[in-house]
C-alpha cells in the first residue's frame, strides 16, 4: 500500500488516517432568492463549488515530544505564505495545486503505550488574493 503525503512530506502516515472528498459540482440557488421574489421559479447557477478534501485521522507517536513534532509538520504547511502543493492519498488519489486550509486537533492528547491525538485536516483549492 502506498503512503499519503502532501507537498511529498508523507504527514499522517504515523496513525489511522482517511480522506473525504466534500461535495462537488454546480453552486445552484433558486430564482426566489437570487431575485428577492417569492414568485419567480426555477435556479441559478453561480459557479462551482471549491473544492475540499478533509483528512481525518490520529497521529500516533512513541513519545509526546515526537507526538508535538508531528503536528507542528503538519501545521508549518499552514502559513499564509506557505505554497500550494500535491495531496495524495493511500490508494493512489492526487489533487494538485491545493493548500492545507486549517488544522484541528480534536479532543485531548491520549496517554498510554503511544501518545496519540485525533485530528482534521482541510484541504483545498483557494483564491490567494489578486
Amino acid at each position: 500500500m502506498m503512503s499519503s503525503s502532501f507537498r511529498g512530506d508523507d504527514l499522517f502516515g504515523s496513525g489511522p488516517h482517511s480522506f473525504v472528498v466534500w461535495r462537488q459540482g454546480r453552486v445552484v440557488l433558486p430564482d426566489s432568492i437570487a431575485n428577492n421574489d417569492v414568485f419567480d421559479t426555477g435556479s441559478i447557477i453561480i459557479g462551482e463549488r471549491e473544492l475540499r478534501i478533509e483528512v481525518r485521522g490520529r497521529l500516533v507517536s512513541s513519545s509526546e515530544s515526537g507526538l508535538w513534532s508531528e503536528r507542528d509538520a503538519i501545521l508549518d504547511h499552514a502559513g499564509f505564505s506557505d505554497p500550494s502543493g500535491t495531496l495524495e492519498d493511500q490508494h493512489g488519489h492526487e489533487w494538485d495545486d491545493v493548500y492545507l486550509i486549517e488544522f484541528e486537533p480534536i479532543g485531548s492528547v491520549e496517554r498510554g503505550r503511544v501518545y496519540s491525538m485525533s485530528y482534521r485536516a482541510l484541504f483545498g483549492v483557494v483564491e490567494t488574493g489578486p
